[in-house]
């Protein structure tokens, strides 16, 4: 059955929100957020993005006003609303909420739901801005059914509409799709990033995943342990991370110890470029998965295991040199089958080069 059309509406234009030297910690359980400077700029999607225990959703929580900070200040365009000189109660900042889990009442009907949030309207009032923010996720048909009769595509809908029924400068998302099983996650992405457009509101996307992160986001920020590691687009974090851990967590990569000699690094998979890296550096060599192919010139390898992934395999082999398996992930065929002895080559742009740390490995 065909998806119900979906209108358009805009809201008001959305807000710079920044985030000013934000610290946070709980009582008796040490910093969770060390000076966190950061800005999501009006209209833009910034996606928050880091392992569980990063900060991503206490974050999220400081700017809704849910959670106080330890110190630093929040500003909406400007203006001061959680700091030293203020602080702004979550109904007075213009900032939507969608929790992880929908948080939807099972009392109420989908209508009631998104019209929960709107009590300084007129009820005639609410219910029209109601339909109309049901309309903009195409849920217009539903509005007199229960939440536990939709799958969880539309309940995720019909709680970014409650969130966007108000109209907010500020929409706040925390893994808004981790409870989608990964074929429905697709393209309800796909549709909530449509109606973010059309909705013109900046909007904040906490999520543990760095391929949604790339997908959605227009700039992502890479927290780790309260610390904000790294922020850009997501091309410049892939190709360009400031560290081990950033590169690890964009893709899965092979790493090797080694020291610089004449501007190079020596591994088991070959000799690479180690720019800005002085000759005796110790440091770490990472190698994505995906830079490894199978050819005639490279480096002999032999294959332990390999598991069919429908357009790839992730494969493991051993390299003389190699102190572990090597993985490699190729293109499905590219490696006949029975075969067992093999040379693999790297792509360079693959091949990146890090002062060695034990803590980002």
């Amino acid at each position: 059955m065909a998806a119900p059309a979906r209108v358009t509406a805009g809201v008001t234009f959305g807000a710079r929100l920044e985030f000013e030297n934000i610290c946070h910690a709980f009582a008796g359980n040490g910093e969770t957020l060390s000076c966190i400077n950061l800005t999501a700029e009006p209209g833009e999607v910034l996606c928050l993005l880091g392992p569980s225990g990063s900060g991503k959703t206490t974050l999220l929580r400081i700017a809704a006003g849910i959670e106080s900070q330890t110190s630093g200040r929040i500003l909406m365009n400007g203006r001061e609303i959680a700091g030293p000189g203020a602080f702004l109660p979550p109904e007075r900042r213009s900032i939507g909420l969608v929790f992880q889990d929908f948080a939807l009442f099972p009392h109420l009907t989908i209508l009631d739901n998104v019209r929960f949030g709107l009590n300084a309207l007129s009820h005639g009032e609410a219910v029209k801005e109601a339909r109309i923010a049901l309309a903009r996720v195409g849920l217009a048909d539903y509005e007199s059914v229960y939440p536990h009769t939709l799958s969880g595509g539309e309940q995720q809908r019909v709680a970014l509409a409650r969130a966007l029924a108000p109209r907010p400068a500020v929409l706040l998302m925390d893994e808004p799709f981790s409870g989608l099983d990964s074929r429905l996650k697709d393209s309800v992405r796909a549709e909530t990033l449509a109606i973010l457009r059309e909705s013109r509101a900046t909007a904040i996307v906490v999520t543990h995943d760095a391929e949604e992160a790339m997908r959605m986001g227009d700039r992502i920020a890479l927290l780790r342990d309260g610390r904000l590691v790294q922020a850009g687009g997501g091309e410049e974090l892939y190709k360009r991370p400031a560290s081990l851990f950033a590169a690890g967590f964009f893709s899965e990569i092979n790493t090797f110890d080694a020291v610089v000699a004449n501007g190079k690094a020596a591994t088991p998979l070959g000799v690479f470029a180690a720019p800005g890296h002085l000759d005796g550096a110790p440091v770490t060599v990472a190698v994505r998965l995906g830079g490894l192919h199978v050819g005639d010139v490279g480096v002999a390898a032999r294959l332990i295991s390999r598991r069919y992934l429908g357009d790839a395999e992730l494969v493991e082999v051993a390299i003389e040199g190699a102190d572990q398996k090597v993985r490699a992930r190729l293109k499905a065929g590219a490696l006949p089958m029975g075969r067992r002895d093999l040379t693999l080559s790297v792509r360079e742009s693959d091949v990146l080069v890090f002062e060695r740390d034990s803590k980002s490995a």
